[in-house]
């Protein structure tokens, strides 16, 4: 038995409000507490369209005796902050991904919520699709060993008005988008790279990244390669390519609960087509966070992960910033 826990909201973000909020109703283990936004207004909508009876201030969740965790969806440049402030006051916490802007300040998070014995976990939900299960079973059947991982997401159009176009929290296409090729490559290939390049372009006028190419180099030779960017046309998918075969997924990253990607795979010049399960990835992901705070079952080692991405993220903004390709040195304690 899963052990229900009541979750408490810190943000009224889009992605609150389309994914995580439904996921969290949906969902057999979590019950929706409370809702917490800087302008209670905003609290007092959402609290009335999902039928919350609690809302107010962050500072109102953090408060609240009732609330076991919470799901933070400030802006990037504001996780760090909220991390501390919901381990402090002993709640489990789901964060929003990119969990921060340097390696530094995941440490701080992951040693804040561990020193108060609460479990914390980066929203990376794609990870829980169980599309990457099956792909993984088709390419040791299928492709063999891999020699390349390569991914294209971005984006048509995001407003200027945007908080990711405002530099100082947080804003840019790599902390926005990158992280998903970075996280995918390191899932299918089940190691972490040794080496990173990355060329960012820079809008001039919010000095903030508005295109990304992130290149990976891992221990066996095989290599990673994402594009993310703005202002294109949307994709959003990855490809591998082994000594037997070549596999695309058609649907990647952000995947409708309602759509079964579509897996192409291609080996001795014939392609055949394979459809992954329709699957609520956001909920999987509500549920898996339920799980790690009850102890109830492990899938990941959701703070490890956390800091390797973060790690790797760190090595790709230096990487693009010196403008060469960097060595990954990772603590011992990472190994």
């Amino acid at each position: 038995m899963i052990k229900k826990i009541n979750i408490g909201i810190i943000g009224c973000s889009n992605i609150a409000n389309d994914s995580i909020i439904p996921a969290i109703q949906k969902s057999k283990y979590a019950n929706l507490i409370f809702i917490g936004s800087r302008n209670k207004n905003k609290a007092k909508q959402f609290a009335s369209k999902f039928k919350c009876k609690n809302f107010g201030t962050y500072e109102d969740v953090l408060s609240s005796s009732n609330v076991d965790a919470v799901y933070i969806s400030t802006p990037i440049g504001l996780h760090e902050k909220w991390v501390l402030e919901s381990a402090k006051a002993k709640k489990h916490v789901l964060c929003e991904k990119s969990s921060t802007t340097s390696f530094k300040s995941a440490e701080k998070m992951v040693h804040t919520t561990q020193k108060n014995n609460v479990r914390l976990m980066e929203g990376l939900m794609f990870k829980y699709h169980p599309s990457h299960k099956l792909i993984k079973k088709f390419i040791k059947k299928n492709i063999g060993n891999l020699f390349s991982f390569y991914s294209q997401y971005g984006f048509p159009h995001v407003p200027k008005s945007d908080i990711r176009y405002k530099k100082k929290l947080g804003g840019g296409v790599f902390n926005d988008a990158a992280c998903y090729p970075i996280c995918a490559s390191r899932l299918i290939f089940e190691k972490e790279p040794k080496e990173i390049f990355t060329s960012l372009q820079i809008d001039k006028k919010f000095q903030v990244d508005t295109k990304a190419s992130v290149f990976l180099k891992f221990n066996e030779g095989e290599i990673a390669h994402g594009t993310v960017g703005y202002e294109l046309e949307y994709q959003n998918f990855y490809s591998v390519w082994g000594k037997k075969g070549f596999l695309k997924i058609s649907r990647a990253y952000n995947i409708p609960s309602n759509m079964k990607p579509k897996i192409s795979i291609t080996t001795q010049h014939k392609t055949f087509e394979h459809f992954a399960p329709l699957n609520n990835h956001f909920l999987e992901m509500i549920n898996n966070f339920v799980q790690i705070c009850t102890n109830t079952k492990i899938i990941f080692n959701e703070e490890k992960d956390l800091l390797l991405q973060a790690l790797i993220m760190e090595y790709g903004r230096k990487s693009a910033h010196q403008n060469r390709l960097l060595k990954i040195n990772y603590p011992k304690i990472l190994k």
